[in-house]
């Protein structure tokens, strides 16, 4: 899909030069904003240019906050990732970020291994997420008359393939195929995959994550394993059911973007499908089902 391009916001010349570099280095386009205020003109002239922004909090003329907001108040940017770097690591100021939308953390100081490892998280994340509206555009409305459905599946790639599908149940197809995707790739992953989540952290750390999927993917005991998704439609609700073999998780801890993994390159498939696709998600009892739910 060709080069990632990076916006890199901060009014300090030498710390925003070593930055530019070294995403340079590893391939990166790289945009630079010496303020908040030229960042914005850049954004809100070519929204569809960036791939991510790497974003200083504080500075003098509007700061990361502000621009924040303003990017996740475009409908056209809603899904483009903020990357905060900031000093600031109390709970209460990392929380402020992200409930404006800010998933992604680095904290100064940090090493270029870690600058690299946030921002190929945040740019695959987003890669994926337009591949999959894409996908959904291409499906077209052809499902909007769907009442009862139920499907089983097994891989990652089918849960991606019948995610794009099932979003054209919904009103909104673009918003809703997001939350939908990750929660049907959790089942598969976490649930019957039983990749728990300080290994996924480890695999994508090695780059070894689609091998190990396709290793568990390969053993008779793992393999066997099926999620199913369920569709009802009401006359005030659509939900979709989602039902994994796995023997479940503590769910309650990611409704929300939690400070503690704020730092990390994965764990915000929950809270985003919860702030962003449905209306309400509700697990049930172990927490290998869950229902995500939309008001008609």
């Amino acid at each position: 899909m060709g080069q990632y391009c990076v916006l890199v916001v901060d009014d300090e010349p030498i710390g925003r030069e070593i930055l530019a570099e070294n995403l340079a280095v590893e391939g990166y386009l790289v945009v630079e904003a010496e303020s908040g205020e030229a960042a914005w003109k850049l954004i809100d002239g070519t929204p569809e240019r960036f791939d991510a922004i790497l974003l200083d909090r504080m500075m003098p003329d509007m700061d990361g906050i502000e621009i924040l907001r303003r990017v996740k108040n475009r409908s056209d940017m809603r899904h483009v990732p903020v990357i905060m770097q900031t000093g600031m690591t109390a709970d209460t100021d990392v929380l402020e970020g992200l409930q404006a939308g800010a998933y992604y953390y680095l904290t100064k100081p940090f090493s270029g291994d870690t600058l690299l490892a946030i921002v190929a998280a945040a740019t695959r994340d987003y890669r994926g997420h337009k591949e999959l509206e894409d996908e959904v555009k291409r499906q077209g409305q052809i499902l909007s008359c769907l009442a009862e459905a139920r499907f089983v599946y097994r891989s990652p790639e089918e849960a991606r393939s019948l995610a794009a599908l099932l979003a054209n149940v919904a009103p909104d197809p673009g918003r809703v195929a997001l939350g939908l995707s990750e929660l049907m790739l959790n089942a598969v992953e976490h649930g019957n995959l039983e990749i728990g989540y300080q290994q996924k952290s480890a695999f994508i750390e090695s780059d070894s994550l689609s091998h190990e999927i396709e290793r568990r993917l390969a053993s008779p005991e793992l393999g066997s394993r099926r999620a199913e998704v369920k569709i009802h439609r009401g006359e005030s609700e659509l939900v979709f059911q989602i039902c994994d073999q796995g023997a479940g998780f503590n769910w309650a801890s990611y409704l929300e973007m939690s400070p503690e993994r704020a730092f990390d390159t994965h764990g915000r498939g929950i809270a985003m499908s919860r702030l962003i696709s449905f209306d309400r998600l509700e697990y049930r009892g172990r927490g290998n089902e869950v229902e995500a739910i939309i008001s008609l």
